[in-house]
C-alpha cells in the first residue's frame, strides 16, 4: 500500500493511488476481522447474553461503508482528471502495479478457505478480489500509456476501479444491515420452516415464528407451537429440535408449547446449555 502511494505520487498515476486506497480498506477490513474474531471468543455475560458474536457483523458494515467512501472519492477525482489529464511515468507505474497484483494474489490464496464460512472474512476476501482486478487494470493502463502515451487511460481505469467496488460493497452492506435488523436469513424460507414444523407429530399449528441470524453460520429461531397433548411435550420438542438442526441447520431455538386453551407447558432451547 505504501509503495503504491509513493508510486502514485511519483508517477502522477491516479490509478495507483486508487489501488492504494483500496489496499488501505483491505488493511482496515483484515484488522476489523481480527478484532471481530477476538471479541467473538469472549464468553457471554449477564449484560451480553449472546456474547459478542455480533461484532463480526458490525465490522463488516463498517468495512463496507469505508469502501463506499473510497469509491466515491476515486470517481470524483477520475472525472476531474479525465478533462485535465496529467503526465504519467508509465514504466515505474507498471512496475508498482505488478507488485500490487502479486501481493493481492497471495492474500486471496490465504483467505479463500475462510471466505466460505464467515461473512466478515468473505468481505475481506471480496475486497482483495476486487483489488486484484483493480491491480490488473492498472497494469493494463501502464502498458497502454507506455506504448501509446495516452494518459487519459489512467483516469478511465481509476473510474472503472471505483465502479467495480460499488456493487460488491453494496451487497456486503445490505447483508450486514439485514442481519442487524434481524431479518430472516437469505438462504432459509420461513414459510417452509413453518410448514415443516406444523407437519411434525403431535403438532397442530405454529405461530409467532421468528428466524434471524446471530452471526455467520449461526441462526436462531423462536416460535409458539400448538400441540395435541401437553403430556407428549418432550417428544414433540425433541422431534422439532432434530428437524430444525438436520433440515435447516438451526441449532439455537426457543419453543413454547401450548394447547388450544392457551396453556404453555415448556419453554426451552433445544441443544442449548443456557
Amino acid at each position: 500500500m505504501f509503495v503504491e502511494v509513493a508510486g502514485g505520487l511519483w508517477t502522477g498515476s491516479l490509478a495507483l493511488l486508487a489501488d492504494a486506497g483500496h489496499m488501505l480498506t483491505d488493511v482496515a477490513g483484515i484488522t476489523l476481522t481480527l478484532l471481530a474474531v477476538w471479541f467473538a471468543q469472549r464468553p457471554p455475560s449477564p449484560a451480553h447474553t449472546y456474547g459478542f458474536v455480533r461484532m463480526e457483523i458490525l465490522a463488516a458494515l463498517a468495512n463496507g461503508l469505508i469502501l463506499l467512501g473510497v469509491a466515491g472519492l476515486v470517481l470524483v477525482e477520475a472525472w476531474q482528471r479525465l478533462w485535465a489529464p496529467r503526465e504519467i511515468l508509465a514504466g515505474p507505474m507498471l512496475a508498482v502495479a505488478l507488485l500490487g497484483l502479486g501481493v493481492n494474489l497471495v492474500a486471496m490464496w490465504l483467505l479463500h478457505e475462510g471466505a466460505g464460512e464467515s461473512l466478515n472474512v468473505r468481505g475481506a476476501y471480496l475486497e482483495i478480489l476486487s483489488d486484484a482486478v483493480a491491480s490488473l487494470g492498472v497494469v493494463a493502463a501502464g502498458v497502454v500509456i507506455w506504448t501509446t502515451g495516452l494518459s487519459r487511460v489512467d483516469p478511465i481505469v481509476s473510474g472503472l476501479i471505483g465502479l467495480f467496488i460499488v456493487p460488491r460493497t453494496w451487497w456486503l452492506v445490505r447483508q450486514a444491515v439485514h442481519i442487524l435488523m434481524e431479518g430472516a436469513p437469505f438462504h432459509l424460507d420461513v414459510l417452509e420452516i413453518e410448514r415443516a414444523m406444523a407437519e411434525g407429530p403431535g403438532v397442530q399449528t405454529v405461530h409467532d415464528l421468528h428466524v434471524w441470524t446471530l452471526t455467520s453460520g449461526r441462526e436462531a429461531l423462536s416460535a409458539h407451537v400448538l400441540v395435541d397433548d401437553l403430556a407428549d411435550g418432550q417428544q414433540v420438542l425433541e422431534g422439532l429440535e432434530t428437524l430444525l438442526r438436520k433440515r435447516f441447520g438451526i441449532d439455537h431455538s426457543t419453543l413454547q408449547l401450548e394447547t388450544a386453551h392457551g396453556l404453555a407447558l415448556v419453554c426451552r432451547r433445544p441443544g442449548s446449555t443456557d
